[in-house]
């Protein structure tokens, strides 16, 4: 898959700041791969940065993380606004970066094909768009179209990614380069909506307005446990009224304390790292037996805890668990001493399967983590319950609330 990594990042603000002055008639992005457009970041990089960035003293993490990554936002609006026309020919999953580098053309081709797909999965592994996508997408299609793709990974194809708004011509496989060439070669001057001298940004009344009612949705589903889906929230309430490179700094500004936050180390580690490892070796029929015995030795130990209450406010799905906190505070709500009796429950979860593990690498602990989030819906913020039993309660990069 392309992605994006540092190196992908600094070549293409090299090439925007170069193409302000270049003697073109306008640019394709294309693909050179067959089943994707760009699959977004490169997530073991990103777990470098946040190494990086964590290592640091607490006053210096937040500039760090700013630079870090609006490298690739600042390169994506330097491309829109270069002066010339850029088109996307997308053939495969345009998804995270990838989607937003598609955003920051003039026009977007799609192959017709259930293979190819747009959308902005970040929210599922703890993070958010940071290349601007929470302000392109909202800008291109509406807030309310927006927000399905942006807090729940739903990605568009086809009919619904061109009726939305997202592209504008879909086409058969093999056509979308000369359709792209075709297009660039009429379209001599191009501008994006967000920067034309007619674009009226939406008040800030009628973005909170439509926010509001979202907002509290997603404080029921998640328990204020799950920080991402409210940060992006909040990029388009206060980004949508701005102008967008006001927005995008906006946008950013939220990124780089969410980047720092343990929940979306823990999602990126579980739900991605893991989880593409258990299916690989699954699929090679040769998934660990430690595996299945984690997983068996925390089913049985949820089965012995019951159905406490505190299993829903910890965040295990439990009908009517009422919501511990109206923001996603910094540090875990178990770690407070209201959420100690939640922490002592899942530490009782969490301790018929430390024999087990005994001796495991990191990754194979990371690997028996997927099986117990996936099978028994173990709350994913956490990690799994070896990464909670591997963490103290003020590790580095946390702050209690009190």
């Amino acid at each position: 898959m392309n992605v994006f990594s540092d190196a992908a990042i600094e070549e293409l603000g090299t090439f925007a700041a170069w193409l302000a002055d270049a003697d073109v008639a306008g640019v394709l992005i294309r693909s050179g791969k067959a089943n994707a457009f760009c699959a977004g970041a490169d997530l073991t990089e990103l777990g470098f940065a946040y190494d990086m960035i964590m290592a640091a003293p607490r006053r210096a993490r937040f500039d760090l993380a700013f630079a870090h990554f609006f490298r690739l936002g600042h390169a994506m609006r330097k491309l829109e606004t270069a002066g010339k026309p850029i088109a996307a020919a997308i053939a495969g999953i345009a998804l995270g970066g990838g989607c937003e580098l598609a955003m920051a053309a003039h026009h977007r081709i799609l192959v017709d094909d259930p293979r190819a797909a747009m959308g902005l999965p970040e929210s599922l592994v703890g993070l958010l768009p940071g290349a601007g996508g929470t302000q392109r997408l909202p800008r291109l299609i509406g807030i309310e179209a927006a927000l399905p793709i942006l807090l729940d990974g739903v990605r568009l194809r086809g009919d619904r990614a061109r009726d939305a708004g997202l592209v504008d011509r879909l086409c058969g496989a093999g056509d979308e380069i000369g359709l792209g060439e075709e297009w660039l070669l009429a379209n001599a001057h191009a501008v994006q909506p967000w920067d034309r001298d007619d674009w009226r940004p939406q008040s800030s009344i009628s973005v909170a307005s439509t926010i509001a009612p979202v907002r509290a949705r997603v404080l029921a589903d998640t328990l204020g446990h799950y920080p991402a889906p409210l940060a992006i929230l909040d990029c388009i309430e206060f980004g949508a009224p701005q102008s967008f490179d006001g927005a995008i700094r906006t946008e950013m500004s939220i990124f780089a304390h969410l980047i720092q936050r343990e929940e979306a180390r823990n999602m990126i580690q579980t739900l991605f790292l893991a989880k593409t490892d258990y299916e690989r070796l699954k699929r090679a029929g040769i998934l660990p037996g430690f595996v299945a015995e984690v997983e068996a030795a925390a089913r049985a130990a949820l089965e012995a805890v019951g159905d406490d209450p505190t299993l829903g406010t910890a965040g295990f799905k439990q009908p009517g668990a009422t919501p511990v906190r109206d923001r996603a505070s910094e540090g875990y709500w178990i770690d407070t001493p209201d959420g100690a009796r939640a922490r002592a429950v899942l530490d009782r979860i969490g301790a018929p399967l430390q024999g087990i593990a005994a001796g495991l690498s990191p990754d194979q602990r990371r690997l028996a983590d997927y099986a117990v989030v996936s099978a028994i819906g173990y709350p994913s913020y956490l990690g799994g319950p070896l990464a909670l039993a591997a963490r103290s309660p003020a590790s580095p990069g946390t702050q209690p609330i009190t």
